[in-house]
């Protein structure tokens, strides 16, 4: 049997997705979430696909739940080698329509599950010097947009402290490897499942990717274990975008990012969301948006999107000046 790995949020969408091919890599994977009967679905598709499952239903939000969770798989497997954390909330609203213990429950699932997680994860790679951490991210960690700002606070607060403990892994000499994929939209059950203040049911931006697809690239990340990487073309604009023209992104979003993440379906009033306790349904990795999917995605690492972005500076300024060179010649 191969590694072992611990995915949390893993009873629907990319986690769901990631479990599966992690599962037919012929990995023991054990998976994180609230709800048993969805988590107990995803160990049953792990052992399908040629691995070993394991069900673990907690919330991440409880530090002591996660780690306790993985002092039980490295007592049942000997190790972690992989420790994926992906679990997450949201909300679709403004801020000013959010409750403060709304906003600190997104937060505290978003942002701290992956703290704590992280944590319980080192606590047993620590001793042996080694292991990945991949903290499944987003674009919305480089530019925040309107009506989620809790869930884009908490991945902002991920990347910063992701980089932190990075450097204090190299001071330590420990050869844990942290990596942090940033997604694009992805068809998942979270838009049936997220708070909703709107009257009409909230949609992925388009161009939607397939899980499945994230999945192979979170797969093959936690070979390689690369820093940083930006998924799909849409990332690599937002992020590009909010580093070169930040004021004008402000004001694209406010025309744009309403109408944006709100289809044209009405919601259904009292429909039960997943904020503070599980839904007991809908537990797929994908949403209600197949056929609407991209059919390929590219993952780009911010250094070789860097090293060619200054190497056409460069062949600009080459060309300015053989131009240049030119004229006065004339």
């Amino acid at each position: 049997m191969g590694r072992v790995v611990v995915i949390t949020g893993g009873s629907a969408g990319v986690g769901r997705a990631m479990a599966r091919r992690f599962g037919r890599g012929g990995d023991r994977v054990a998976v994180i979430g609230r709800d048993r009967a969805g988590v107990e679905d995803t160990a049953r598709e792990i052992e399908a696909a040629g691995g070993e499952g394991l069900a673990l239903a907690l919330d991440v939000a409880d530090a002591e739940a996660v780690r306790a969770a993985a002092d039980e798989v490295a007592r049942r497997w000997g190790r972690i080698d992989v420790w994926v954390n992906n679990a997450m909330a949201t909300m679709f609203a403004p801020l000013s329509k959010m409750t403060a213990a709304e906003f600190r429950r997104v937060t505290e699932v978003t942002y701290l599950g992956y703290v704590h997680g992280t944590m319980a994860a080192l606590t047993h790679m620590r001793p042996r010097g080694e292991g990945v951490i991949l903290q499944i991210g987003s674009a919305l960690a480089w530019r925040g947009i309107p009506l989620q700002s809790a869930y884009c606070g908490a991945k902002f607060a991920i990347r910063g402290f992701t980089d932190s403990l990075r450097s204090e892994l190299i001071h330590e000499g420990l050869a844990v490897k942290l990596g942090m994929l940033q997604l694009p939209a992805v068809d998942t059950p979270q838009f049936d499942w997220a708070r909703n203040a709107f009257d009409r049911r909230p949609q992925p931006v388009a161009p939607i990717y397939d899980p499945d697809d994230i999945a192979e690239i979170a797969w093959r990340a936690s070979h390689a274990a690369p820093r940083e990487l930006w998924i799909g073309y849409p990332s690599l604009k937002i992020i590009a975008g909010s580093l070169l023209a930040p004021a004008w992104l402000d004001r694209y979003l406010a025309w744009t990012g309403y109408d944006g993440q709100l289809s044209a379906e009405a919601e259904t009033p009292g429909r039960p969301d997943n904020l503070f306790r599980p839904v007991a349904r809908g537990h797929a990795a994908h949403g209600r948006f197949e056929g609407k999917e991209k059919p390929q995605v590219f993952a780009f690492e911010p250094a070789a999107v860097r090293t060619l972005a200054l190497g056409a500076v460069a062949a600009l300024g080459l060309l300015a000046g053989w131009a240049a060179a030119r004229r006065l010649g004339d």
